[in-house]
């Protein structure tokens, strides 16, 4: 059979339309990036931290249990949650099932995202079923986390979008002789966390977020959209003379369950 050129192109243009939809519904929500950041190069003795961010959990498949037998072989001293966990109460048994695929020894720190908040989730309900989970939640608050001789304050604030993050509340007390990592699920809020860390004296060594899923959808490495509380930020790093901050592509999905140029991403960090 002969083709004309007309029919030629037409194959090529339904052929790369083709690739497009299986790549953004098929390949790359459910491929996921595992990135490495070394932040204690001068130390034998590092606190290996996992971030997830924007699980987005409705439902437990082959993905979620890729995630989270990564987890368990790589043995992390601590597991960061920086909220959208769940946006529903009735996906709460789909996040019981995640933290009962991890292992109960690992600890489990969480904040809140503006979904649990516009889900009207039950927090009460959320904070109980970490804690089952070796878990806490922190909303405007800190802990002071102690692993073999090492000690680090976590600091998690709460959701910019639907709530208010107060950074000086949460650091209330806070040791300021160890680091501070500070899990703040919106990245907008980031220069209240440097303006005041200057006033209070403390400077922020990590901060950890998500919630613009790296633009989910990108165009030649542009986001097309980006939500409410993402200001200039989009994902990777972003460093000052006050703090660094990385924002995580997350995990899951929002609005549709498709990515493209933008793949799914879970972050090792080495403090």
């Amino acid at each position: 059979m002969v083709l004309n050129r007309r029919s030629f192109i037409g194959k090529i243009v339904v052929g790369i339309i083709g690739l497009v939809v299986l790549d953004a519904y098929w390949l790359e929500p459910y491929g996921i990036e595992w990135t490495e950041f070394d932040l204690n190069r001068d130390s034998s003795n590092k606190i290996k931290a996992i971030h997830l961010t924007d699980l987005h959990l409705r439902s437990i498949g082959a993905y979620h249990r890729s995630i989270t037998k990564k987890i368990n072989n790589e043995k992390p001293d601590v597991l960061f949650i920086t909220g959208d966990t769940i946006n529903h109460n009735g996906h709460f048994p789909f996040l019981i099932a995640f933290l009962d695929l991890i292992d109960a020894k690992i600890p489990k720190i969480a904040i809140l995202g503006n979904k649990e908040y516009s889900g009207k989730v039950d927090l009460e309900k959320l904070k109980a079923v970490f804690e089952t989970y070796n878990g806490t939640l922190l909303i405007n608050q800190s802990q002071l986390f102690a692993v073999r001789n090492r000690k680090i304050n976590v600091v998690g604030l709460d959701d910019y979008v639907y709530s208010t993050p107060d950074f000086e509340l949460a650091t209330k007390g806070i040791d300021k002789s160890q680091l501070v990592i500070v899990l703040n699920h919106c990245p907008a809020y980031r220069e209240q966390i440097d303006e005041l860390g200057e006033k209070l004296h403390l400077k922020s060594h990590l901060i950890l977020a998500g919630h613009t899923h790296g633009g989910q959808i990108t165009y030649f490495g542009k986001p097309i959209y980006t939500p409410y509380g993402s200001a200039h930020y989009v994902k990777g790093w972003y460093n000052n003379e006050h703090s660094k901050m990385y924002v995580s592509r997350g995990v899951g999905t929002a609005i549709m369950p498709i990515r493209f140029a933008c793949r799914s991403e879970a972050s090792i960090f080495y403090i």
